[in-house]
């Protein structure tokens, strides 16, 4: 096979500027632990550690949102799992609300606690699996 401009695909950027690109635009940084944050990307290295200018993470949680403000942020590369663009026409799905960040903190807490409360129960349950 040749290079990837004979087969009509773009070249490959060199290796370390992957994001030379998406420098001083909104992204998207979704992390290992689920947590999504949002800013401007201002810098990056070989390891893909990030700077975040103007960053909030973003909480889902039912049909509300909340932004937690974070401002300047460092990402360590090894936590990044998606970096995308932000479209600014569709920052926000439609059905979503925005509350306060106390609201949607209030509401996480309550989230985390509910799902917590159904491992339990199943747990206590899953000797009826044994009976039959």
């Amino acid at each position: 096979m040749g290079s990837t401009e004979a087969e009509g695909l773009p070249p490959l950027p060199a290796p370390g500027t992957a994001l030379v690109e998406e420098l001083d635009k909104k992204q998207l940084i979704i992390l290992r632990d689920g947590r999504k944050l949002i800013g401007i990307l201002r810098s990056f290295d070989q390891f893909a550690n990030l700077v975040l200018e103007d960053a909030f993470e973003r909480i889902i949680v039912g049909e509300m949102y909340g932004d937690i403000p974070l401002g300047l942020y460092v990402i360590r590369g090894e936590n990044v799992v998606l970096l995308g663009q932000v479209d600014p026409t569709r920052e926000v799905p439609a059905n979503l609300t925005k509350v306060t960040a106390s609201e949607i903190k209030q509401a996480q807490k309550a989230e985390k606690t509910e799902v917590m409360l159904k491992g339990t129960m199943l747990k206590r349950m899953d000797f009826l699996d044994d009976v039959g």
